[in-house]
């Protein structure tokens, strides 16, 4: 995120390089640099003859380049912005030429997302070198807790620990999705507000009660009732509740657990760095590994294997939803 801060920084100071090749996993900040660079570097009215925005299922590098080799009109500058220049991924080394002596008047954008560059090659050092090469990596899920209340308390808003945590735990490390979802959330809050696991449940459509995060939480605490009533909830809501996700994050909540049984340190800062997993949930681990013993929890995981197998259709076609999860808390509680 500070990178992006300083790339941002940096055009607004006028210090605009003439190839931007923005590549990565996560393409969140790919589009915020792009979405930035297509609407700051030229006005409204040197756009209409200045700027033009291509598609890499729909072009060429060779358009590319002739494209990016015009001259501007009547402005300092034209910008050339390729979306989804994934897609020409087989060519991409044909840009090297063009990046060893680009258009003093043109910036050319690239929005190489999901994917990256060799370092190694030639042309990726070309770009290096002459123009600008950010590589956009995917957070952990314990980081991105962190990323939501940084982005919210920039925009004027608070958010309170287990509100965070559902939003990690339905949503993951996606962080355009959680962005989507917090922009839903600013329209209906006031600034200045605290957003609440009401909230996430009235405006997002997670219920605070009947989730997979009560769900792991209460399984953790031996909670039978908990877990049985949670369970019975999933079974009759199957759309927002599928078996496959379910059984996935249980699975995934129960091979931290054995991570977890076999750290030397234990402090909480060390088991969320090692296990990945937001601080906010180190707690639950913490529960759930007095409750349930290392050669008990191996047992769960692959009790959990069979399960995900049954849930896929294999072997298991008379076994409902319902069914699936009563084998599931059978097998961990018993």
């Amino acid at each position: 995120m500070d990178e992006v801060v300083k790339i941002i920084n940096d055009i607004k100071a006028g210090n605009i390089r003439p190839i931007y090749f923005l590549m990565g996993e996560e393409p969140y900040y790919i589009d915020r640099i792009t979405e930035f660079l297509e609407e700051n570097l030229l006005t409204e009215d040197e756009k209409g003859f200045n700027q033009m925005v291509l598609y890499g299922r729909d072009t060429s590098v060779d358009d590319i380049i002739a494209n990016a080799k015009r001259y501007p009109m009547m402005a300092e500058r034209q910008v050339v912005i390729v979306k989804e220049a994934q897609e020409l991924s087989r060519t991409i080394d044909q840009l090297e030429k063009y990046a060893e002596n680009p258009q003093p008047t043109t910036v050319l954008v690239l929005a190489y997302k999901y994917k990256t560059l060799d370092k190694r090659k030639k042309v990726t050092k070309t770009l290096e070198k002459n123009g600008l090469v950010y590589e956009s990596k995917k957070m952990y899920e314990n980081q991105v807790g962190q990323w939501i209340k940084r982005v919210l308390k920039g925009r004027g808003y608070e958010i309170e620990p287990k509100a965070m945590a559902m939003l990690v735990e339905f949503l993951g490390n996606d962080l355009s999705r959680i962005a989507n979802e917090l922009n839903k959330l600013e329209i209906i809050l006031p600034k200045g507000s605290t957003i609440t696991p009401h909230h996430i449940e009235e405006n997002i459509g997670f219920s605070k009660d009947f989730n997979v995060f009560e769900f792991r939480k209460a399984i953790g605490e031996r909670n039978q009732l908990k877990a049985y009533q949670i369970a019975n909830y999933f079974a009759q809501n199957q759309k927002d509740n599928p078996i496959v996700m379910t059984n996935g994050l249980v699975f995934s909540f129960f091979s931290a657990l054995l991570q977890y049984h076999g750290l030397k340190d234990k402090s909480p800062g060390n088991a969320a760095k090692i296990l990945k997993v937001s601080p906010y949930f180190v707690n639950d681990y913490i529960a759930a590994a007095h409750n349930y013993p290392m050669k008990k929890v191996s047992a769960i995981v692959g009790t959990l294997r069979e399960i995900d197998v049954k849930s896929k259709g294999v072997g298991a076609n008379s076994l409902s939803h319902g069914d699936l999860l009563k084998e599931m808390l059978v097998s961990i509680f018993n």
